[in-house]
């Protein structure tokens, strides 16, 4: 027997109709490509989307059709993301962090139509599009007056467009289960795979973000999403936001810590989300110039795991609490948070640092497991490694074009490829990517762990460790430094550091400072991009 109620389909153009319907006179904050601060409301958002719906129809784009955006976190691109997902055409984010040979790889994979683009990507799309037949039209994401001379094809400027579009057009009235966003994985592990997010899994997606557990927004938050909205749906902040009526501040292309801090203090921004490496520009910002943002209550870091200091630092210097969280492309991204349960939290500040650190729990919606090499379930104690399984209705089932093949297992979990432990309380926290666990004596040794407490180091910019070939061992780690413009150089000084905070057959064999560490597309380390580098190292000493 089934239930009697409406058939009504998760489709993502119910929510701006939400938001402009009872949350319209809502303001979007941009600062834009050009420069000034642009801003526009929810329901003039939705009116300006559904002009876009009308020109791509006009231009003949069928349903299923992949059309790219190649674009900062701004108003239009939001507009643009509404607007092609609406008429059932999917929104493809081109990530503009790969090499270009990747978005070639990626434009022809998805086999896009069209491309929106922000001015700053013009010169790279003009060195690209040569390379990619399918691509009909280019749209400029800007106005007549700062439309430049291009040689891209059939270029239209976004505004004129606009002026030349009605709102007068139909969304929706297709299944839930309809194809709206194609994001491809940053490559650093072999070829980009493409992940297909559907209708429902995105509305889906969106609830559960909702959730108190999770980012909780509501009417009363001004969120400040530094996270791209190329980059895993912004985290899902391009939905979430509308959908609790929530006052957006969209960065443009600049989030530097000066830039950041400025939109922070003039817009009342109380809720932001964003990578490590950016909340450490903005800590040193605020440290620099003796400021506060008394406005900001939590802080949202995600895209690799955050160090200790990082979160000390924003509680301690700022009374801000830092949430953090775990997701990858094919989870759309949300997979684990950070949020302490009333027991935990009861605990004093230093002795919950043994879960802030920790990734977190997973909300309604996702399911997580451990399992080994021969698929058997490893207990949840916090001290068995295992990797990280994880299901849920946004958990991709496939890769787009079927790349890869089979993806999930026997029980439908998917491996996210990350080696973790999940503690009695449920906390997750990642050890290593399975491909960069050092293996030192039958042992594996967290380089993660490592890292983030040797990045505590006051002389220390960057961290990073890798497992270097050892006779008798297998691999022993070794440490990588970036030091801060004017420090000096002394092993002793960053072993002595680790001293104490992990075990001691974890200590690096060796220190070895660098003038880079190369980060991929996502902000994280690039660890392969790194052990080339590094080919040719050998431990000084093998004892």
């Amino acid at each position: 027997m089934l239930g009697l109620m409406q058939d009504w389909p998760l489709t993502v153009d119910k929510i701006i109709d939400h938001a402009k319907n009872w949350h319209g006179h809502r303001e979007v904050v941009t600062r834009s490509v050009e420069g000034p601060i642009v801003r526009t409301t929810y329901g003039e958002m939705h009116g300006r989307a559904k002009r876009v719906s009308n020109a791509l129809l006009a231009w003949g784009v069928k349903p299923g059709d992949r059309i790219a955006t190649l674009a900062w976190n701004t108003g239009r691109h939001m507009e643009a993301w509404y607007g092609i997902m609406g008429i059932g055409a999917v929104c493809h984010t081109l990530n503009p962090r790969l090499f270009p040979e990747q978005l070639i790889y990626i434009i022809n994979h998805a086999e896009d139509r069209m491309i929106f683009v922000d001015l700053t990507f013009v010169p790279l799309l003009e060195a690209v599009l040569p390379h990619c037949p399918s691509v009909e039209k280019v749209i400029v994401l800007t106005d007549e007056w700062t439309m430049p001379a291009t040689k891209l094809p059939a270029a239209e400027c976004y505004e004129q467009v606009l002026s030349e579009a009605s709102e007068d057009v139909t969304w929706g009235g297709f299944d839930e289960q309809t194809a709206c966003g194609l994001c491809y994985t940053s490559g650093t592990t072999g070829i980009p795979k493409g992940v297909l997010y559907s209708h429902r899994s995105n509305f889906i997606h969106t609830l559960l973000g909702l959730q108190t557990t999770v980012l909780g927004a509501t009417p009363s938050e001004v969120i400040l999403p530094v996270v791209p909205m190329f980059h895993a749906n912004a985290w899902g902040i391009a939905f979430g936001g509308p959908a609790a009526g929530s006052k957006l501040v969209l960065p443009g292309a600049k989030m530097d810590g000066e830039s950041i801090y400025e939109l922070i203090v003039s817009e009342g921004v109380t809720f932001s989300a964003a990578v490590p490496t950016v909340w450490q520009g903005l800590l040193t910002h605020l440290r620099d110039n003796k400021l506060q943002i008394p406005t900001v209550k939590r802080v949202l870091i995600g895209g690799s795991a955050v160090p200790e200091s990082l979160i000390r630092a924003f509680h301690d210097e700022f009374g801000i609490e830092v949430l953090q969280g775990w997701g990858m492309t094919e989870t759309s991204p949300i997979g684990t948070l950070s949020n302490l349960p009333p027991e935990l939290a009861a605990l004093p500040y230093d002795e919950q640092m043994k879960w802030r650190v920790k990734q977190g729990t997973p909300p309604l919606g996702v399911e997580l497991k451990l399992k080994d090499y021969d698929g058997k379930e490893i207990p949840h104690d916090g001290h068995s490694y295992g990797r990280l399984m994880i299901k849920g209705p946004t958990i991709a089932g496939a890769y787009f074009r079927d790349e890869g093949g089979s993806i999930l297992d026997d029980e439908g979990f998917f491996d996210t490829g990350d080696v973790s432990t999940i503690d009695e309380q449920g906390f997750m926290q990642i050890t290593d990517r399975a491909k960069d666990v050092i293996k030192s004596g039958g042992e594996w040794i967290s380089s993660i762990e490592i890292e983030n407490i040797a990045v505590g180091h006051p002389k220390v910019e960057l961290a990073a460790v890798i497992g270097a070939a050892h006779p008798k061992w297998d691999e022993r780690p070794v440490l990588l430094i970036k030091l801060k413009p004017g420090e000096s150089q002394d092993k002793q000084e960053h072993l002595d550091f680790l001293s104490g905070k992990i075990a001691k057959w974890w200590t690096p064999d060796d220190v070895v400072f660098v003038d880079d560490i190369p980060l991929g597309a996502t902000g994280k380390i690039d660890k392969k991009g790194l052990r080339e580098q590094m080919k040719d190292y050998r431990l000084p000493v093998v004892d």
